[in-house]
């Protein structure tokens, strides 16, 4: 099963910049999207099915904000949309789909985290999203398996980040946040894939448009495929895709052992 995860900075502008000429040569089986920007309206009528992909979507009730979807080939047994939180399913921040079988549940899902780069403000409901979403993950941990995409908004690591010593009291790389990302490993028992795969340094998703970031590589790791331990053993290869600029992520794809 090759999975896709790509935060689009807009599903139109990336759309316009070739994105979705370059996923139907991927072969993809799943497709995780993040910051959508667009309403029912657009995506339904011009996104909802790329190839054999189709989509299920959660939208924010903002226009041209957040929004996240998820494409799959397979049919699934059921989608979820939101994490049954006012505040954060508003934003339009979680879609799932289960693909349960006899003897088997399993779950892929997308997630856009909330950015606190904006400000104080945002850094609190930042917080609040990382308290809600992790008793929520240890429910689905407890019961399933998953495979979770996602533009975390949080490189874990110094290696994670070009200018790590300059970003230490910045939105994305504070104690706390990399805290909540070490313990979800480490006493949640979730994986950070990408790094089962590749423990090298530079490994970046995500550029900032000033200056010559991107041309320069000073970037950071925000894209995330976080897995439960029997599905992250399966993962066989990873790639970061910067060949072409779709969006200031990089799409990261990693294939996996076994099918939906």
């Amino acid at each position: 099963m090759r999975f896709i995860t790509a935060n689009l900075n807009g599903v139109r502008s990336a759309a316009s910049k070739g994105f979705f000429d370059w996923l139907a040569k991927q072969k993809a089986d799943a497709l995780g999207v993040q910051e959508l920007k667009a309403q029912a309206d657009v995506v339904e009528s011009q996104f909802a099915n790329c190839g054999k992909l189709t989509g299920h979507f959660h939208y924010a009730e903002k226009k041209g904000y957040s929004g996240v979807g998820l494409y799959t080939k397979e049919a699934p047994s059921d989608v979820i949309t939101g994490l049954g939180i006012a505040e954060f399913d508003q934003e339009g921040r979680w879609v799932e789909k289960r693909f349960d079988k006899p003897g088997r549940k399993l779950s892929l899902i997308s997630v856009y985290f909330p950015s606190g780069t904006s400000g104080e403000e945002r850094q609190q409901v930042k917080y609040r999203f990382l308290d809600a979403i992790y008793p929520h993950l240890m429910a689905l941990k407890a019961e399933r398996e998953f495979i979770l995409v996602a533009d975390v908004n949080i490189a874990h690591k110094e290696i994670d980040l070009k200018n790590w010593r300059g970003n230490q009291k910045n939105s994305g790389f504070l104690p706390e946040e990399r805290a909540w990302l070490t313990r979800l490993f480490d006493e949640g028992g979730v994986v950070d894939v990408f790094r089962t795969l590749n423990d090298r340094a530079e490994q970046y998703t995500w550029w900032s448009a000033r200056g010559a970031a991107r041309a320069n590589n000073v970037g950071w790791r925000l894209d995330y495929h976080l897995a439960t331990p029997g599905l992250a053993a399966l993962a066989k290869k990873e790639a970061i895709y910067t060949g072409e600029l779709f969006s200031d992520h990089a799409p990261l794809t990693i294939d996996y052992d076994f099918k939906l």
